[in-house]
C-alpha cells in the first residue's frame, strides 16, 4: 500500500475536481442544445387518396423544422412532428395549403389546388377521390 504525500494528494484532488467540473459542463451544454419537439394533428378534409398522402409527405419532409409527417387519408388527418424553435402549427397548415389541400381553418392555395390531379380534387369539383377498379 502506497501512502501519498500531502503535495501529491492535493494534486490528485485538484485533478478529480477539474474532471468533475468538465463532466458537469458537458452535460449542461448537451441538455441546453436539445430542441423541443412537439406533435400536431391537423384535419385535412380534402385529402382523397394515396397520391395525396405522398404529395404532402414528400413536400413537407424537405421543410426546415419538420421531423416526421404522416398523412392518414382515411381519417383525413395529417400528423406532424416538428421542432418548436424552427416552425409552428400555423406554418405547417400554410405548407399543407401551399400543396393544394385544406388544413384545419386554412383553405388550400387556389393555384396549387388547380394543379392537383383530378383524383385528388374534391368530388364537387369533378374529383373522384380514390380510384376504384
Amino acid at each position: 500500500m502506497t501512502i501519498l504525500s500531502p503535495k501529491k494528494s492535493y494534486r490528485m484532488t485538484k485533478k478529480i475536481n477539474f474532471l468533475v467540473f468538465m463532466l458537469v459542463g458537458f452535460v449542461t451544454v448537451s441538455f441546453a442544445q436539445q430542441k423541443a419537439v412537439k406533435t400536431v394533428t391537423i384535419k385535412t378534409p380534402t385529402v382523397q387518396c394515396e397520391s395525396c398522402k405522398k404529395r404532402i409527405e414528400n413536400y413537407m419532409s424537405h421543410e426546415e423544422g419538420i421531423q416526421k409527417v404522416n398523412v392518414d387519408f382515411k381519417k383525413k388527418t395529417t400528423t406532424v412532428v416538428y421542432l418548436t424553435d424552427r416552425t409552428n402549427p400555423e406554418n405547417i397548415k400554410a405548407l399543407i395549403a401551399n400543396v393544394g389541400y385544406d388544413a384545419d381553418d386554412v383553405t388550400a392555395e387556389p393555384d396549387a389546388y388547380k394543379r392537383l390531379p383530378t383524383c385528388c380534387k374534391k368530388p364537387e369539383d369533378g374529383g373522384g377521390g380514390e380510384k376504384k377498379n
